[in-house]
């Protein structure tokens, strides 16, 4: 079957599309997640078309292989790990913004494309696309779509869904579908194109997007506020938003968080407090929004509260948070990383029951979050070489998983389901819920061929 295949690949593809050699394949093996069992590619095409990648799928289906789509693998769910036998799709090769059109305010591109890259593109006609995942410098569109990923600024901005207006997917057996539209309004039949949006490349390949622009916002000022404790950080989150604030970010950072940045880049964050809140805004009078934030913060039980006095300031601010995951894995050398969201109301407890995990199981776990939106990411820090502590990681991880559930959230807000939370989303969706999905996913892939074994 792989001569087979591999020959059957190479008749429509460019000879450096179709790597077979076992020591390139593996590289493509994985994402960033870990405890996610991944398998041995057969071979990892890279196209550069859509024709090409119609090649691929119709040889899959012909042959009945397995295809796992890539973008850049910046993955915390194990949603791009390949499975035995498998064709890599990997679609880096396709990275060309095609139009950027200042009037409809959209953009066309090609899965590939990097999402700073796009950002940066855009900003010279005045224009921003907002979701901004912290790996945005190297985490690619295609990927933002499979899993309908977030970032810093969704507390105001939304999440990559709230700007997908069209796509055009290949399906399994080879056909190109267009879905949406390019205009601002549209209700025309099923919303396909939200329902490809975070599938993980479980119903089809996504190789061209259409995506909403909005006007470039004005340089955005950031406020940081210390507390001498969790619940009073997230007291202040519930009062800034119940007060009709908007920010454009609203982030928290827990004090082994902040520790772990210091130890890494020498921020010079305040070690001795809790919990670092990050506010900030991109209205036209950032000042006095900020200043009215911090009398919220204040009221809520703040130590302190420290405007940024210039755009140069802020960005130092949200470099450091930027940084929060990154130097988490430093503390031991491996993290699992968590994505449960729940009610903004529900925040503090959310943290409190972090804070039990983590003294129940001896552990490191460090909390950063996009606090407006009520999205955590509690961060297990274990040493994988440790056998037991590898296990106790684990337990906690599922621990945290199930605490989010009792308090009315989600197992993940932006990171996906993919091999990791493959048991969890079962328990959040139900049985029935269940049944659906699995309905939906053999109506676009009857032969269960694309991304096996994610999700369900």
């Amino acid at each position: 079957m792989s001569s087979a295949l591999i020959e059957a690949l190479r008749a429509g593809l460019p000879a450096d599309a179709v790597l077979t050699d076992p020591d390139v394949t593996s590289s493509y093996a994985h994402d960033m997640a870990s405890f996610c069992a991944a398998g041995s590619p057969a071979a990892v095409v890279l196209p550069r078309t859509v024709e090409q990648v119609q090649h691929v799928m119709r040889t899959a289906t012909e042959l009945r292989v397995p295809v796992v789509p890539q973008g850049a693998r910046t993955g915390l769910s194990g949603g791009a790990n390949a499975s035995d036998g498998c064709v890599v799709l990997s679609l880096v090769k396709m990275d060309r913004i095609l139009e950027i059109n200042p009037v409809d305010r959209v953009a066309v591109v090609e899965p590939g494309v990097v999402n700073a890259a796009l950002s940066r593109a855009v900003a010279a006609h005045g224009l921003t696309y907002p979701p901004d995942p912290s790996s945005w410098e190297t985490c690619t569109i295609g990927g933002n779509i499979g899993t309908g990923s977030g970032g810093l600024c969704c507390v105001k901005y939304g999440v990559t869904a709230e700007y997908v207006l069209g796509l055009d997917v290949v399906l399994a057996d080879g056909r190109l579908l267009r879905t949406g539209r390019r205009t601002a309004k549209g209700v025309a039949g099923y919303d396909l194109t939200r329902l490809f949006v975070g599938s993980e490349g479980s119903l089809g390949i996504v190789v061209r997007a259409i995506l909403a622009l909005k006007p470039q916002p004005p340089r955005q000022l950031v406020l940081a506020a210390e507390f001498g404790s969790a619940a009073a950080a997230c007291d202040a989150v519930c009062r800034i938003m119940e007060g009709g604030h908007v920010p454009s970010l609203l982030e928290l950072m827990d004090r082994t968080t902040i520790r772990a940045v210091n130890s890494l880049a020498r921020m010079g964050l305040p070690e001795t407090t809790e919990a670092l809140l990050l506010a900030a805004f991109d209205t036209p009078d950032p000042a006095a929004d900020l200043a009215a934030v911090g009398a919220l913060c204040e009221a809520a039980g703040a130590t302190q509260v420290v405007p940024a006095e210039d755009a140069a300031e802020s960005e130092l601010l949200l470099q450091a948070r930027r940084l929060s995951l990154t130097a988490l894995e430093a503390v031991k050398g491996t993290t699992m990383i968590d994505d449960v969201c729940v009610p903004r109301s529900r925040l503090g407890d959310m943290l409190d029951g972090v804070k039990r995990v983590a003294d129940k199981y001896a552990l490191t776990i460090g909390v950063c979050a996009h606090a407006g939106d009520g999205n955590t990411h509690p961060t297990v820090c274990f040493d994988a070489a440790d056998p037991d502590e590898s296990r106790r990681a684990r337990e906690s991880f599922d621990e945290i998983m199930a605490l989010g559930l009792e308090l009315g959230g989600t197992i993940t807000g932006e990171h996906g389901v993919g091999v990791l939370k493959k048991e969890w989303l079962a328990r959040e969706l139900g049985p029935v819920g269940v049944e659906m999905q699995r309905a939906v996913k053999a109506a676009f892939d009857p032969h269960h061929l694309l991304n096996p074994g994610k999700l369900f």
